[in-house]
Parts: structure tokens; sequence; C-alpha cells
């Protein structure tokens, strides 16, 4: 039931992810026009409102707070003349411009601008801010719609890509694999494709280039600060390095369970009433308690190590603020000289002041901010990279039933089926056939009999290419089926299961279905063949009935007699029933067996059965044993060997029959 998770799995590495996310470029490179343009959308509003918000604390620190003169770029952009520029005399510098004078290096004093000039810079800054600050609101619930309108383009092209891999490999991987498990990988791990974009992409360069910015900003500072930021990378990488394989251990045991839990909700939906009837409810309750715990521990255990490196990273980082802020405070105090203070255009940081001094911690705090962000991105990418490991595990899958390069029509009309020396084995040394040999013509009904497991639903899997046999060969006429295309060969061949699937539609879509632009008469003169009008005509809406979820609203029998309708009127010149008449009463199966005698006459149909009745109808039996056909013939053929295989099962499912009536009576 659980799906086993190795601990010591080897982590994925940069070079690995790196392969993963180059992976993903098919299922992106549809939208690759709308990914550049969400990409170039993203960097003009990051520049956007970093500038702003760099401009801004000089504003308003500098200009407004303290009376500075703009920069002749900020008096352009806020449409301001000259006089906000130069203005006032020498004589008219504030307290500490001459300290700031001689700090700078500079022989002309400071200009300030009038009470009147600063309240124009601010009216005028408050403006451009709310300008700026609804278009950037605006944008951004555009740029948010605009990216989840992508990521479901390409998370539609991956899931439909998924599922149709899924179909398309043999019943041997699905034989082996949960489906809870294929269900979680395609419809969970599958969503870790749309996130690459922007978990492992756009958001980390984003937030590289704004910690490199600030670095650049606080180095124009001071070398100092990029000294100490440039230190704090050492301990931070190795801490990085240490709780990225714990992470991704995690991952895998998260999504691992959360697949197993997946995998026993889907079993008890699918056994309720086997669960009902056994009274097993609180068995089932505690077992989904235990699968349910340990998704949470999981979890948790997750969650826990992010945290950790988490608060490993914000305790240097903090400590590291906490130095810059006592360096920055006292060279406040000094009003020392910045460095490269005055390359920037639009900022005057010439020299420490309060100013400056918020600016660079603002900058700081940033830093610190976005190295705890970081944090968390790179360990969701962890987790991202394994989602995308385990939805590549479902798509790396091949095919072992595959096409010929060059395939061939279906033959017409046909004549035969085949089987020459097949040997099959679901594992390799436990054959389940060896070396069939069986021929059954135009016209003719054969039933397939045998002990439960004999092979005698194998035999018909190979004939429908579900599996491919290990030796021998299946013809159609003279034709080999591997040299038929796939979805010619099961067009041409129709199969009633056991397990009479139906769904919760009408009585007339669910006898449709695989059966496009079926009319209402073909599907009326389908059920007539299977005895199913009598009771649909029966019902309060007939054939435009609605059924419940597995056709529950039906008896066994009239979900027997749906199921064989469906696959009559498909009208394929090959026809598979497996059990068709288990659950029927003998009157309602010998009209049944009949309608399919008249029906395929020139058709090519195969029974599977146990039921004697049913046997006796067929024009040939094909005895299966230890995986070979050891007697052929019909019935009052193979009841004339004395000490006949098939004589032997006769007897003894006789023998059964009145042993349980007589116990009854």
């Amino acid at each position: 039931m659980t799906e086993e998770v190795d601990e010591g799995s080897p982590g994925l590495t940069l070079k690995t992810t790196g392969k993963l996310i180059l992976r993903t470029w098919p299922y992106y490179r549809p939208q690759l026009k709308h990914v550049i343009t969400f990409l170039l959308l993203n960097m003009f509003m990051g520049a956007l409102l970093g500038g702003a918000t760099f401009v801004g604390y000089d504003l308003l620190n500098n200009k407004v707070f303290l009376g500075k003169s703009l920069q002749p770029l900020q008096a352009v952009i806020l449409g301001l003349d000259e006089s906000y520029v130069q203005t006032g005399e020498p004589g008219d510098a504030g307290p500490g411009a001459g300290q700031a004078q001689e700090n700078s290096g500079t022989e002309s004093a400071d200009v300030f601008l009038s009470d009147d000039q600063r309240r124009t810079v601010l009216y005028r800054m408050l403006v451009w801010g709310a300008v700026i600050g609804v278009m950037l609101m605006a944008s951004l619930s555009g740029v948010y719609y605009y990216m989840v309108w992508i990521q479901q383009r390409i998370n539609q092209h991956l899931r439909v890509t998924m599922l149709e891999r899924a179909e398309n490999l043999s019943l041997k991987f699905h034989d082996q694999a949960q489906t809870g498990d294929a269900i979680y990988r395609v419809y969970q791990d599958s969503a870790t494709i749309t996130n690459v974009l922007l978990e492992l992409i756009t958001r980390p360069m984003r937030m590289i280039a704004t910690m490199l910015f600030l670095v650049v900003v606080l180095t124009f500072f001071s070398p100092w600060l990029g000294l100490l930021i440039l230190i704090a990378v050492i301990p931070v990488s190795c801490m990085f390095l240490f709780f990225t394989p714990r992470i991704q251990r995690r991952s895998r045991q998260a999504r691992a369970s959360n697949s197993n839990l997946t995998s026993r909700i889907q079993s008890v939906f699918a056994a309720i009433k086997v669960i009902k009837a056994n009274r097993s409810e609180g068995m089932v309750i505690e077992q989904f308690k235990l699968d349910s715990q340990l998704a949470l521990d999981a979890a948790f255990h997750l969650r826990l190590e992010n945290i950790l490196l988490s608060t490993g990273v914000i305790i240097l980082t903090v400590a590291i603020l906490l130095l810059a802020e006592y360096l920055m405070a006292g060279w406040g105090i000094a009003e020392k000289a910045t460095y490269l203070g005055g390359v920037v255009a639009l900022v005057g940081f010439a020299s420490w002041n309060l100013g400056a001094y918020q600016s660079a911690s603002s900058s700081a705090s940033e830093m610190t901010r976005h190295s705890r962000d970081l944090v968390n991105v790179w360990a969701a990418a962890q987790d991202l990279s394994v989602g995308l490991e385990r939805a590549f595990y479902l798509l790396d899958q091949e095919p072992e039933v595959v096409e010929a390069e060059q395939t061939v029509g279906f033959p017409t009309p046909i004549r035969q089926v085949s089987w020459q020396e097949t040997g099959f084995a679901y594992k390799t040394g436990q054959p389940v056939l060896k070396g069939v040999n069986l021929q059954a013509k135009a016209g003719s009904i054969t039933a397939i009999v045998g002990t439960t497991g004999a092979g005698k639903s194998t035999l018909m899997s190979l004939l429908l290419r579900l599996y491919d046999p290990d030796s021998g060969s299946i013809l159609v006429n003279d034709t080999n089926i591997r040299d038929l295309a796939l979805a010619d060969l099961r067009s041409n061949a129709a199969i009633a299961l056991q397990q009479n699937v139906l769904f919760a539609t009408t009585v007339a879509e669910n006898i449709a279905y695989a059966t496009q632009n079926a009319s209402r008469a073909d599907i009326e003169a389908a059920a007539a063949v299977a005895c199913a009008n009598t009771f649909v005509e029966e019902m309060p809406q007939g054939y435009d009935t609605e059924l419940g979820e597995r056709g529950g609203k039906l008896s066994t029998g009239q979900r027997q007699r749906l199921s064989i309708a469906r696959a009559i009127l498909r009208d394929t010149p090959v026809l598979i029933l497996d059990e068709p008449t288990a659950s029927l009463d003998a009157r309602t199966e010998h009209e049944v067996l009949e309608n399919l005698a008249d029906w395929g006459k020139h058709r090519v149909v195969f029974l599977i059965t146990h039921r004697l009745s049913t046997i006796r109808n067929a024009d040939q039996i094909a005895f299966l044993e230890d995986g070979r056909i050891v007697e052929m013939g019909s019935h009052d053929e193979l009841m004339k060997l004395g000490d006949g295989r098939y004589r032997r099962f006769v007897n003894a499912e006789v023998e059964g029959v009145v042993t349980a009536e007589g116990s009854e009576s």
C-alpha cells in the first residue's frame, strides 16, 4: 500500500536541478512569447519600484527634512525650475555644512531650500508617489492574473502529456503501480512545473539582482559595508550546503506520504461496499489515521528543517546588521564623507548625515529581509525540484507495447484469429502462458476454459496488445498484430469486462461509451441483443434514465447486460466477453447466447467463462491448464474423452453444484 522512501537516496545537485529545469522547456516553449513578456514586465516594475523607493528616500530625508537642494534630474522629474537646484548664497549654509564641505573636499557651500520650496517638493513627491503607487498596484494585479493564466496553460499541457503517457504504458506498469500514486503525480507533482518560472527562475533572479543592487548601494556608502556582506556569505553558504540534502529528503518523504494517503483514499472509496458489508469501517479509519498522521509528520519535519535553516540565517544576518548599524551611526555622528556617494545622478548623499544613515540602514535591513526570503525560496525550490523529479518519473517510463514504424491496415474481411507458440510471463521465470496454439474462425464462438490462474484473461489481453507476448505471435488472418496500429487493432476488437464498469450518466450514454455518433436506434438494437431492452424500457425515463455512481441503481445482472450491449454497439469483427453471463438467470443467459450466435455470424467471438451452460453453447472449447491449451473441441467431443481434463473439470463443477444444492435443502 505504502510507497517506500529511501532515506539515503542521493540529493538533487545544482546540476541535476538545472537539468530538470531544462526539461521543462518543451512545456514552456508554446508560451514563450508570454513568458518573455511576463519577465520584461517584472523587470520593468522591479526597476521602477526600486528606483522610485531610493529616490523617494533621498527626497524625503535630505530635501524635505534637511532642506538640501535638488539634483538637476530630480527637479526635472518633479517639474520644478532651476531655483530648486541653485538657491541661496554660500553664507546661507546651515549648521554642519562647513564640516560636510570639509569632509567632502569641495569648496562650495551646501545650498538649502526655503520652507515653501520644501513644502512644494513634498507635495510633488506625494503626487508622484500616489501616481506610481496606483500604477504599480494595477500593474501588479494584471501581471499576477497574466502569470496565473500562463501557469495554467503550461500545467494543462503537462497534465495531458502525463495522462497520455500513463495511458500508453502497458498493464505491467499499472499492475505494479499504485493508482493513488499515479493520481498524485499527475494532479499534484505536475503542478510544480507551473512554479518553475516563478519559484526557480524569476523570483530567485529578482531577489539576487535586488541583493546585488543593495550590495552596490551599500558599497557606495562605504566599502566596509560591502566587506561585511561578503564575510556573511561564507557561513550562510555553509548552512545552505548542510540543510539542502536534508530538506530534499524530507520533501521526498512528504510527497511519498501524501501519495500513500491519496492511494488510501482512492482504495477506500473504490471498495466502500466491501467495507460496509464486512463492517470494516473502524479498521479502515484506523489505517487512514495512520497514513494521515505519517503525512502530517512528514510535512512537519520538512517545515522544521526550513525553520532551522531560516533561523540560522536570520541570527547571522541580524548580527551583521547590528554591526553595520553601529558603524553607520558612528559615521553619521562624525559626518564622514561617503564613498562614491555623488556618482548617482538622482542621489546626493555626499556625506554621512541623517538621510544617508536612514537610506543605508534601510538598504541593510532590506538585505536582511531578502536573506530570510531567499531561504524560503531556496527551500521551496528544493521541494519543487523533488516534485519535478517525481513528475518526470512518470514521463520517463517507456511503453513496452510500441507500434511498428510501418503499420498495415486491419485485415478485412476477418477470417480467423490465431495464436502460434505464444508464451508470456508477468515476471521473469514465472511463465503464465507456454507455447499456446489456438485458432478461432469467423462465425464461431470460442470458449476459453480453465481453472483460476490458468491464463484465460491474459490470453485475451495479448490479443488486444495490452501486453506483448514474450515468444511466438498472434495473427489476424495472416497479419501479425504487431504490424497493426494500436488504435486500429483496438478499434476492431470490443470487450465486455467482468467488472461491468458503468458511469453516473444516462443508460444510453453508458451503452454508447467509446462509440461516437451512435444513433438511438443503434443503441436500442445493441440493448436488444444483450436482452437489456426489457428492463431499460421499464425505467422511468427509459434510455434517458440517469444511473448512480458505477451503476449503483442496477442489479449485477442488469449492469452485466449493459456492459455486453456496450461491446455489441461497437460492431467490431472481434468480440471478447469475460464471464458475460455469470450474473444472469438461466432463461436470460440462453436468450443472450442465442442472440450473440446470430449477431456474430461473421465475427470472431471469445467467451471467458466457468459457467457450464455458457460453455456448452460454444462452437469450440479451448481448455487451459498450467499456461497450455491441453484440449480443444466442442463440449460433446471433449466429454467423450475418458479421462480428459475438460471432462474432469465439468464433473467437478457438476458435483459442486449438486453438493451445494443438497446442503441448501
